[in-house]
């Protein structure tokens, strides 16, 4: 049942904005177009300042079948994402997100509980994504951020999974996110937000080591790691990371990808 090396693949944006094309589906996930120097709302007055250009802009943007969408924050769905992408299309998110996007006219919305699915269908084939709990914050921060998940997603051929990727969204590091290995099964590919954000003090996104803790304990024969650079507030680099992992002596490849490319989301053969 091997599939063509590039039916996966995946087209970086910046920030944790990419285009996937998983066989005959194509997602755009957390939608952040701002240019370099404008300045994203995260709510309390916190505002993050990009310091980078986006890849991807709406114009840009072929025919979606969904978007996957982590949480409501200014740098996942910015002004533009709203002003710009078609009010129909379906948005998988979290039910607060949900909310947020309906009062803005959003009407294809799917939200989802954590461990729930949503499935696109096309012909035989299904895209099956699974909701997975995160924390944005640690201790009351939580309470004061918005709610966060993560997305495995698969693909489904005769009845089979033949791909199946976990984004992990602005989540930290909790032993349970071993539970995706446990509920959906052994991974193709990890793709971590990380950059150690800072907000009121507190890291509320995987720094390198809490992104190497997530390598070790999922076990990914690739990872792709994105969210580390394209904002103020990130203050852990993409090297640390690397450099982590390496010094662990982690199992599996790790391929980054710069703003622009396209890369397989594929092990290699």
């Amino acid at each position: 049942m091997a599939q063509p090396v590039d039916d996966v693949t995946m087209t970086f944006g910046g920030t944790a904005t990419m285009l996937l094309r998983i066989g005959g589906f194509t997602l755009l996930t957390d939608p952040n177009f701002l240019h370099r120097g404008q300045r994203a709302r995260l709510g309390y007055g916190l505002r993050a300042k990009r310091l980078t250009e986006p890849a991807l802009q709406p114009t840009q943007l072929p025919a979606l079948d969904g978007i996957l969408l982590s949480h409501m924050h200014g740098d996942h769905w910015d002004r533009v994402a709203t002003k710009s992408l078609p009010k129909d299309t379906p948005v998988v998110t979290t039910s607060e997100a949900a909310k947020c996007l309906a009062d803005r006219g959003f009407t294809g919305t799917a939200d989802l509980e954590p461990w729930q699915t949503h499935e696109f269908s096309r012909g035989g084939d299904v895209l099956r994504v699974t909701a997975v709990p995160g924390v944005h914050g640690p201790g009351p921060l939580a309470t004061l951020l918005p709610d966060v998940m993560g997305s495995v997603v698969e693909l489904v051929r005769g009845g089979s999974v033949t791909w199946r990727g976990y984004i992990s969204g602005d989540t930290l590091y909790r032993p349970f996110l071993g539970e995706v290995l446990q509920r959906c099964g052994p991974l193709d590919v990890l793709i971590p937000h990380l950059g150690g954000t800072k907000a009121l003090g507190l890291t509320v996104t995987m720094d390198a080591q809490q992104g190497a803790d997530l390598v070790e304990l999922l076990k990914p024969p690739v990872t792709v790691p994105i969210h580390y650079d394209d904002y103020d507030r990130f203050k852990s680099p993409l090297g640390d990371f690397l450099a982590e992992v390496g010094r662990r002596e982690l199992p599996g490849e790790l391929r980054p990808v710069g703003r622009g490319d396209t890369i397989s989301l594929r092990a290699r053969r």
